[in-house]
């Protein structure tokens, strides 16, 4: 989209507010020379020739627009209605002033001989000739906007201003602004981009109140932030977040949802929670899903710009693999997706984002996560490096020296109790809602499955029996699995009986051992799991061929495993 439309879109999305009527006069200042630039005390807002304004006019609307690198645009609007009369008088105060006050025109070498008090600068305005020779200035034509640190609108149509005067008396009368509305271009959602645009709009608020800005959205079909995704988890109804986790595909009958609720939000500056369990019974899920149903998205497919998933890696000793490094071969500060979630949460202070860090365990979480512990506890700044000056980031913007934590970030990590896996300290789990999920029902996942897609219904019937005679068993021992693994069944059987044309106790058979078995391990203390899944299975003569050669080590070595 080129410059000029993207202007217009965003001019006829400010016609349409509800407060502009016929009356209203809406000025753009988008031009090189006119637009908005950050000043000492305060904000030149525009420069825009009100020359032809009516005194009928019941509310004035500026369009004003400031560039941040490397493409941000950030137009807002201002509004000035309630003190409309104070505007008007003040353009009248000035128009006088210049009819009144002649300066000389320009002489041969391109001098001005003089100039006017409360005439613009030479090359900013023309002026009128007369028979003296001096040039009368036509103080409404080029009419420079500040808002001051006190949130009020100062005109003046002199030379242009780097720092506001301390005595703003002296600017006459200001007006009081009602309101601004704002748009960010491009308008996605995305970490690949400066976060001065939002830091302006943050700016602009602490001058005018942030109860006076609002955004509005201008540019069709460019992005994917809905207002849906500018709502609070706490704002939501949680039977509303229930029905669109289970409309996703998700099944959780022991509560998970409510306690996943309650966990991140139940306090208003630290939303960090750890769920744990079974590999396979829906942890992650539970978190994507969460965060689409907050989001409004009613597929897994559509994509999510405030969900970012950050798997962990088991070499993890330091911070790094989530904060990010500064490279020396690139020159540039290395971005992670942690990062990226927080510099995204830090942009978009309006939509909570969520990142999800995915079996966090793997490594020694009190090597890798202990600064965003440290953060989330006390509410300090997140390190990130040493210099004094921001660093050119590896996903194109500027990584400042340190971060707050945003309160619209929302941290879940996903944990598995196995030998794989690191145990998690008291500090960890002291900071952290812990939800334990190794509950399982596989009868009722099973009817949840089929609900959503009748075609494997004979597929359930075929594999049910074994599967939760196993599971049953199974979970005895601690060897129980989860979901996953139970669809996977039910769909590979439902793929092979259709594909192959195989006999159905011979794909029970293979999934039996391809899925189930290969889970087993133990001492003689499962000896007693091992006779009752021969008993389960039998008539499946790969199971028990399998399950004999188990015992016969049992018998052998004193105990089993059967990935050995």
């Amino acid at each position: 989209m080129d410059t000029r439309t993207r202007q217009s879109y965003y001019t006829e999305a400010v016609k349409k507010d509800s407060s502009i009527t016929e009356n209203t006069k809406v000025s753009d200042a988008f031009g090189v020379s006119n637009t908005a630039k950050i000043i000492e005390k305060g904000l030149f807002a525009f420069n825009v020739n009100f020359n032809t304004i009516s005194n009928s006019v019941d509310q004035v609307v500026v369009n004003c627009l400031l560039r941040f690198p490397p493409e941000d645009e950030v137009y807002f609007s201002i509004f000035v209605k309630s003190d409309i009369d104070i505007f008007l008088a003040r353009l009248e105060e000035m128009k006088a002033s210049g009819s009144s006050n002649p300066r000389r025109s320009s002489n041969s070498s391109g001098d001005t001989e003089g100039e006017a008090d409360g005439g613009d600068d030479a090359g900013d305005e023309e002026g009128v000739p007369s028979p003296d020779g001096l040039v009368y200035t036509n103080n409404s034509k080029n009419i420079k906007g500040y808002i001051a640190l006190d949130g009020k609108l100062y005109l003046r149509n002199k030379g242009y201003w780097d720092c506001l005067p301390s005595d703003l008396s002296s600017i006459s009368k200001p007006s009081v602004i009602d309101k601004v509305l704002f748009g960010i271009y491009p308008p996605s959602a995305s970490t690949r981009r400066s976060l001065l645009a939002r830091q302006f709009i943050g700016y602009l608020g602490s001058l005018l109140g942030h109860e006076k800005i609002h955004e509005v959205q201008a540019w069709p079909n460019e992005s994917n932030v809905h207002e849906d995704m500018r709502r609070l988890p706490s704002s939501i109804p949680l039977k509303d977040i229930e029905g669109a986790i289970e409309n996703l595909g998700g099944y959780y009958p022991g509560g998970e949802v409510r306690r996943y609720h309650a966990g991140l939000s139940y306090l208003d500056h630290k939303h960090f929670v750890i769920l744990s369990g079974l590999s396979g019974t829906g942890k992650t899920q539970l978190a994507l899903k969460y965060a689409r149903a907050v989001h409004g998205l009613k597929d897994m497919v559509a994509p999510d710009p405030f969900l970012i998933v950050c798997p962990v890696r088991p070499e993890w000793t330091d911070p790094s693999g989530l904060t990010g490094y500064y490279d020396v071969l690139s020159n540039r500060y290395m971005v992670p997706p942690f990062l990226e979630a927080v510099l995204l949460a830090t942009a978009h202070r309006d939509s909570p984002v969520f990142v999800v860090l995915d079996e966090m365990n793997l490594a020694r979480v009190e090597y890798y996560f202990s600064d965003v512990l440290s953060c989330i506890e006390t509410g300090q700044p997140l390190p990130l490096h040493s210099s004094g000056i921001p660093l050119e980031g590896s996903t194109g913007i500027s990584i400042p020296a340190e971060l707050h934590l945003p309160n619209n970030l929302f941290i879940t990590s996903t944990i598995n109790i196995d030998e794989s896996t690191n145990p998690i300290s008291d500090k960890v789990l002291d900071r952290a809602v812990l939800i334990d999920m190794s509950a399982v029902q596989i009868s009722g996942f099973l009817d949840n499955l089929v609900k959503r897609d009748t075609s494997i219904q004979s597929a359930r019937e075929a594999c049910q029996n074994q599967i939760i005679g196993s599971h049953t068993l199974m979970s005895e021992h601690g060897l129980g699995f989860g979901y996953r693994v139970t669809e996977e069944v039910i769909r590979y059987y439902a793929y092979s009986y259709k594909l192959f044309g195989s006999e159905s106790k011979d794909i029970i058979d293979e999934l039996m051992v391809q899925k189930i078995l290969v889970k087993l391990r133990g001492t003689e203390k499962q000896r007693r799991l091992l006779l009752g899944l021969m008993t389960v299975l039998d008539g499946l003569p790969f199971s028990i061929k399998f399950l004999q050669r188990l015992i016969n080590d049992l018998d052998e070595f004193g105990s089993f495993q059967a990935g050995r």
